[in-house]
C-alpha cells in the first residue's frame, strides 16, 4: 500500500463520522482540548495500516492521541464506537496484507498506543496527526489528516489530507467554506522530489504546486489560525501592517494553511502562540515539507530552521513564519520590529 491509499482510507473514515457527528462523540482531554471519535479512529488505522505494511521495519509513530480516556469509566460506548468504525474501514479496503479477523476493543487500544513513541535524533519515526484542527472538523471547517515521516531528525515525507479545502485558490476568501465549490486535497511531498496535489475524490493525475511567486507584500495575502487561542493576531496584524499588506488575513483551522501556501494561494503564514505554549511536532512536520518542496521557506520567528529532532515538542524562537525566498527577508525584519515594539509596551505595564 502506498502512503497516498493509506490516507484515501482514513478520509473515508474520517468523512463518514463527520456526516453523523453527535455531540456524544466528542471527548475532553486534560488540556481541554476536543477530541472525536474521528481522531482515534484515524490514529488506529493509519498506525494499524503502517504496521502491518511496514512489518519488516522497527515500528515507530510519534501521534496527538493516547488510549488513557478511552480507558476510563463510562468510555466503554464510545470505544466500541471507535472499533466498529475502524473495523468497516479496514472492511472496505483492499490491503496487500489482508487482517484476518474483526479487531477487538483492547486491539484498538493497542493501536493508538503504538502512537506514544517520543521520536528523537535517530532512526525513522513516522509523525501523526489523525486529525489536525479538530475545532475545525467539529464545525464542518478546515481540518487536515498529517503524516510525516523523519529520518535521523530531518523529514523525508508528508502527506496532507484536506477534506474541505476547495479544489480552486482560497485567497480573498476569508472563511474558505463555500458550499458551492469541489472540495477534497491530497498534498504529499518527499524530499528533494516536490510538492504534488491532486483530488481526494478522483482518479485524476497528481500536478506538481509551487509557492506563490509575488514579491512585493503589499500584493501579498497571509494565513493565520481561525482560532485566537492559537496564535496571537494583534502581532500578526502588526507584522502585516509594517509590510504593508493591504488584503485582510485568511483565518482557517489546521496544517490545510500550509497545502493552500504550497500551491500559491497565499505568500506569508504567521503563527505566534501564547507565551507558555510548546509547539508539538506533527502539527508542522507534513506540513514543513509540503511548503519546502514547494519552494518556500518554514522557520521560526529569529529564521532558524524548524528541528524536529529533539522529540515530541519544538524549541522555537517565539513563533513560525512561512513564506517565498523573495519575501522572506522582509518578513523577518517586520517580525524582528514588532516584537521588539511589543517587548517595550509590555515591559511599561
Amino acid at each position: 500500500m502506498d502512503d497516498n491509499h493509506l490516507f484515501f482510507s482514513v478520509v473515508w473514515l474520517i468523512q463518514k463520522v463527520q456526516k453523523a457527528l453527535l455531540q456524544s462523540d466528542v471527548q475532553s482531554k486534560s488540556d481541554k482540548s476536543p477530541v472525536t471519535v474521528a481522531d482515534y479512529g484515524s490514529q488506529a488505522v493509519v498506525s494499524l495500516l503502517l504496521q502491518r505494511e511496514l512489518s519488516s521495519e522497527t515500528f515507530s509513530l510519534v501521534a496527538e492521541e493516547d488510549s488513557a480516556d478511552l480507558r476510563k469509566e463510562g468510555s466503554q460506548d464510545i470505544l466500541e464506537r471507535i472499533t466498529k468504525l475502524v473495523n468497516d474501514t479496514l472492511a472496505n479496503e483492499d490491503l496487500h496484507k489482508p487482517i484476518d479477523s474483526a479487531l477487538s476493543t483492547d486491539d484498538i487500544l493497542r493501536a493508538i498506543d503504538c502512537g506514544t513513541s517520543e521520536g528523537g535524533p535517530n532512526g525513522r519515526h513516522w509523525v501523526l496527526d489523525p486529525i489536525d484542527g479538530t475545532k475545525g472538523f467539529l464545525r464542518g471547517d478546515q481540518y487536515a489528516v498529517a503524516l510525516g515521516l523523519l529520518e535521523d531528525g530531518k523529514v523525508v515525507l508528508g502527506v496532507l489530507a484536506c477534506p474541505n479545502l476547495p479544489l480552486a485558490s482560497i485567497a480573498g476568501n476569508k472563511n474558505s467554506s463555500s458550499s458551492s465549490e469541489e472540495k477534497g486535497c491530497l498534498f504529499y511531498a518527499t524530499l528533494g522530489s516536490g510538492t504534488y496535489m491532486q483530488p481526494l475524490d478522483s482518479k485524476s493525475d497528481p500536478v506538481r504546486v509551487h509557492v506563490s511567486s509575488v514579491e512585493n507584500p503589499e500584493d501579498a495575502s497571509f494565513f493565520e489560525s481561525f482560532e485566537g487561542a492559537h496564535s496571537l493576531h494583534d502581532l500578526s496584524s502588526s507584522i502585516a501592517n509594517k509590510l504593508g499588506v493591504k488584503a485582510p488575513p485568511v483565518r482557517i483551522d489546521s496544517q490545510a494553511k500550509y497545502g493552500a501556501l504550497s500551491r500559491g494561494d497565499g505568500a506569508i503564514y504567521l503563527r505566534f502562540p501564547h507565551k507558555g505554549y510548546r509547539e508539538k511536532i506533527w502539527d508542522h512536520v507534513a506540513g514543513a515539507i509540503v511548503v519546502t518542496e514547494a519552494g518556500g521557506i518554514v522557520t521560526d520567528a529569529g529564521g532558524k530552521e524548524l528541528d524536529f529532532s529533539k522529540g515530541k515538542y519544538l524549541d522555537l524562537d517565539t513563533g513560525i513564519i512561512v513564506a517565498n525566498e523573495k519575501i522572506m527577508p522582509l518578513l523577518l525584519k517586520a517580525v524582528r520590529d514588532s516584537i521588539a515594539e511589543q517587548e517595550i509596551a509590555d515591559s511599561s505595564l
